[in-house]
């Protein structure tokens, strides 16, 4: 027996989130053509009995063509996760133990009462809506490249020739911005950043440090060492789709600069509007790679 509930259409989806209410929501995306998507099909519904309160819903994209294109949708199986509404994590691919290990996260995550992540009430942090696609980092070290500081674990990102960093991060939906989290040492992590938005191509270090910025921030050691959180100007930052930092030193001098993890705490712009949105990209049988 299985606790997946198939979604219909579009409004439904919205009806879904709307009475989980606070409970975590999980979705599989998936469409009839698609061979990896039966493959993990009888795991899914497993699932679904192992997090009985959790609610698992499976969504196929040639039906319900407004919610797949809503969340970026293009490949599949593609699996997202839900809370009061609002995505918090994403993953595609047939991977049984990772999808498990990412709903336990979920399911167990501390600090979540239905209105605060992050530490921030009715935000989120959105390093999962960065897309690859558009992101990069200018003079950094390879074997420590940006995606090390974007994700939990012992990787980190570190400069490579001086201690200056460009770091343009590219969202695959709109986003608000409300703060930034750095964790990084107290001799090498970053001191002085500044901030742009909605850049056509990448600055280089010239116009980084010519421009106009968003806003300019200062960071203590202190504040590396908590990870404190160190809000933006949130007025500013309301219809982001890339942002750039430069960081133009760290707190002591160094030759080089890391940043061992980067939060970026905010909301998707209208995730769930499902009427805003157009048909999915691309066609049946196409994925994104």
């Amino acid at each position: 027996m299985t606790s997946v509930k198939l979604v219909p259409d579009d409004a439904q989806f919205a009806a879904e989130l709307e009475a989980a209410e606070s409970k975590l929501v999980v979705v599989d995306f998936t469409a009839e053509w698609c061979g990896p998507c039966k493959r993990i099909a009888p795991f899914y519904d497993e699932l679904s009995n192992k997090f009985p309160r959790a609610v698992f819903l499976k969504v196929d994209v040639d039906v319900c063509t407004e919610t797949a294109g809503a969340h970026s949708v293009t490949a599949m199986p593609t699996f997202m996760f839900f809370k009061k509404g609002l995505p918090i994590d994403k993953m595609q691919g047939a991977d049984n133990p990772a999808l498990e290990a990412k709903i336990k996260e979920h399911y167990e995550a501390v600090g979540w009462d239905g209105e605060t992540q992050s530490g921030v009430k009715g935000m989120i942090e959105l390093n999962t809506f960065v897309s690859a696609q558009g992101t990069e980092c200018l003079n950094e070290d390879d074997e420590h490249p940006y995606s090390g500081c974007l994700h939990a674990g012992p990787e980190f990102l570190q400069s490579d020739c001086d201690e200056q960093l460009i770091l343009a991060l590219a969202f695959n939906q709109p986003v608000k911005i409300h703060s930034l989290r750095f964790k990084a040492p107290k001799d090498k992590g970053p001191k002085n950043v500044r901030i742009f938005m909605n850049q056509p191509t990448t600055i280089d270090f010239d116009k980084a440090n010519g421009m106009t910025s968003t806003q300019d921030i200062a960071l203590t050691q202190t504040q590396l060492e908590s990870g404190e959180l160190i809000p933006l100007k949130f007025v500013k930052f309301q219809n982001v789709q890339n942002l750039q930092l430069f960081i133009r030193d760290n707190q002591e001098g160094e030759e080089v600069t890391v940043v061992d993890q980067l939060h970026i705490i905010g909301c998707p712009i209208d995730a769930t509007n499902m009427k805003d949105f157009k048909r999915v990209a691309g066609k049946a049988g196409e994925s994104e790679t």
